[in-house]
């Protein structure tokens, strides 16, 4: 039985509040599983069970696969789609909302991959939410709108290129490892997606202080066409001179916008502004 079947047979309705869009597509679900790189040797962490479909393909290389949503009422699809898969543990729990212990009580200590088809309005919290986390996280392999995958791998002194990206690049090496056009999901949303992979790189930057850092790219972006000067001295408790002063000693130029800095830029400069 197709899966536009079961969810008919179980009654199932689609909330738009929780950006609910499926994938079925046989041959693509199994090309992001080899997208993110899944061995018989890994532990994955679903995000975004749906009908179960990827879920399915994750489970026939993983060793063992985390499945969580948030929406109970696709708990009987779920018992029919992915009930006999061994290796699945399906959880009903809001990934957001859980602290990495909590996680780690229902995971274990095993380092694993991400991999999933993430709800457009929530795809940067949850990108972040394992970027940031203490967890050992090996990579994510995430569906997101094309947007959203342009964004995550821009290049300094574009539109595209902000604070994500180089939130992602601190921590990581990304890259968009396909296009999926929206026709492939059911039902379709209005926009195509991409599949992004970010490779976790422990240590990847090297700064004094990554806090200072992260508060720095995001001072950096907060107005686009102010200087960065005038951004640090606007929401940093740093005066407008120091910022200068400092940036000139670099070598940069005291006019520089933060769409212009690579990420280490940013790390040579938030070293010497955190002295």
């Amino acid at each position: 039985m197709e899966i536009k079947e079961i969810l008919k047979k179980h009654g199932f309705v689609f909330k738009k509040n929780l950006g609910q869009n499926f994938l079925t597509e046989g041959s693509l679900l199994r090309a992001i599983v080899k997208d993110a790189g899944v061995t018989e040797d890994d532990t994955v962490i679903e995000i975004g069970t749906g009908a179960g479909t990827l879920t399915s393909a994750i489970a026939e290389k993983a060793k063992k696969v985390y499945t969580f949503d948030v929406d109970t009422a696709l708990e009987p699809v779920l018992k029919e789609t992915i009930g006999h898969l061994n290796n699945v543990t399906l959880n009903f729990l809001d990934v957001l909302k859980c602290k990495d212990i909590d996680l780690t009580k229902i995971i274990g200590e095993e380092p694993f991959k991400v991999v999933a088809n993430i709800p457009y309005y929530v795809t940067t919290p949850l990108i972040m939410r394992f970027l940031e986390s203490s967890l050992p996280v090996k990579s994510l392999t995430v569906m997101v709108q094309k947007e959203v995958a342009d964004r995550l791998i821009a290049e300094p002194d574009t539109e595209d290129y902000g604070a994500i990206t180089l939130a992602v690049e601190m921590r990581g090496n990304a890259r968009i490892t396909r296009t999926v056009s929206r026709q492939l999901f059911h039902p379709a949303p209005k926009v195509d997606s991409a599949v992004v992979h970010i490779d976790i790189v422990d240590d990847k930057i090297k700064v004094k202080n990554k806090e200072f850092l992260a508060k720095l790219i995001r001072a950096g972006f907060q107005m686009r066409r102010k200087t960065l000067v005038n951004n640090i001295g606007a929401t940093l408790n740093i005066s407008k001179e120091v910022a200068k002063q400092t940036l000139v000693s670099l070598g940069y130029n005291e006019s520089v916008r933060g769409e212009a800095l690579s990420i280490d830029d940013y790390a040579k400069i938030a070293d010497a502004l955190y002295n």
